[in-house]
């Protein structure tokens, strides 16, 4: 499932780049105050932040193993780019230094959930190109109500590239939707999600091998999968229709490619699958989960504290969905956070500074706990 897609829901972004230095810090205290920032007042966790992109959609930003670059997808109209494509670029690790997006992908269909291989060399991400060279279609929602629906596109398939943007193997050829690809620690193995068994579940596939195993079994929708930092354990975003009617909903949406990620709570598994259990219980969508370094705690955007349904904020949990604290103070939409490999950088997409635009950035930052 498309995780940016919700942007396509929400107003977004645009603007200020600083550097990590002594004129960041002070940029920091003029503009904390103000109405367009890039560092909110109670954002006590990010240090020398950084907008790295300026305009359109950019999002699902992820670290490569080195923590030197960042794949991410970007749709942006007025640079011809219709829906999302996947990009790379390098950090910026000095004053001056641009983030020079790479285009990795094929131009072609949509794009979601980019990761780098442990090589380097490589990176997977998923693509409708085969289906068509076209965007596929948005829902039309008045035909739902104007429910929040995703589309489940079943020309999704998930593919390894070059940084070249050389396609060099198909990873899933499954009939229906495959997407949402990361990878483990060691590099070996692909969690993902897939309708191939007749719900949305998720996979883990060795890549070697080709083998794999179904790590979700229950009704509803299952995405947005990560390994834990020392690949243990597993976490993701689940909606769990209970009532028949909820269920009934389910299975016709599901019927037609469809599905509405509407109420979401946070799962843990072992990285098998095994001892599944669901951290969260605040209501609403609580989504784009993922530990933190130190395998015990979580970090996760929701809209839970909002009754009509915005704005999204992150926040921090222990494994045992205690000790819940708001960590972003953004009034309209914060998501994807993501560690660096070493734990000392988050990067995360927002809509923030964006001078009343519909943009959505992505924003790095360094840790401070």
């Amino acid at each position: 499932m498309n995780k940016s897609a919700l942007l396509l829901a929400l107003p977004l972004i645009v603007v200020v780049m600083l550097s990590f230095n002594a004129v960041n810090k002070e940029t920091e205290k003029k503009t904390a105050t103000s109405n367009d920032t890039i560092l909110y007042p109670d954002e006590k966790h990010f240090k020398n932040i950084q907008q790295l992109t300026f305009g359109g959609d950019n999002a699902e930003a992820y670290f490569s193993f080195d923590g030197k670059w960042l794949i991410f997808q970007k749709t942006y109209a007025k640079e011809g780019i219709p829906c999302d494509q996947m990009y790379i670029a390098k950090i910026p690790t000095k004053a001056g230094e641009k983030f020079t997006p790479k285009l990795v992908s094929t131009g072609k269909g949509r794009t979601t959930c980019g990761a780098f291989m442990k090589d380097g060399k490589h990176v997977i991400y998923a693509s409708t190109h085969l289906g068509s060279s076209d965007c596929p279609p948005i829902p039309d929602r008045s035909k739902y109500g104007n429910k929040y629906i995703w589309p489940l596109y079943d020309s999704y398939d998930i593919f390894m590239a070059d940084l070249n943007g050389k396609i060099v193997k198909q990873l899933t050829n499954s009939k229906g939707y495959d997407a949402e690809a990361t990878l483990s620690p060691d590099g070996k193995k692909m969690l993902y999600t897939s309708t191939k068994d007749g719900d949305i579940d998720m996979y883990v596939m060795d890549l070697k091998t080709g083998k794999e195993i179904k790590v979700t079994n229950l009704l509803g929708y299952d995405g947005g999968g990560w390994f834990s930092p020392d690949g243990k354990k597993l976490i993701w975003r689940a909606s769990r229709p209970k009532t028949e009617a909820e269920i009934k909903e389910y299975k016709e949406l599901l019927a037609q490619g469809l599905v509405a990620p509407t109420n979401m709570e946070v799962w843990v598994a072992n990285a098998d699958g095994t001892n599944a259990k669901q951290v969260s219980s605040f209501g609403q969508a609580n989504w784009a989960p993922a530990y933190m370094p130190d395998n015990k705690r979580i970090i996760f955007a929701s809209n839970h504290e909002y009754k009509r349904g915005f704005p999204f904020n992150l926040y921090t949990m222990n494994e045992d969905g205690s000790n819940l604290t708001k960590i972003s103070r953004d009034k309209g939409f914060d998501a994807f956070p993501m560690f660096s490999p070493d734990g000392k950088k988050i990067v995360f997409c927002s809509n923030r500074n964006n001078s009343g635009t519909r943009d959505t950035n992505i924003f790095i930052a360094d840790w401070e706990e």
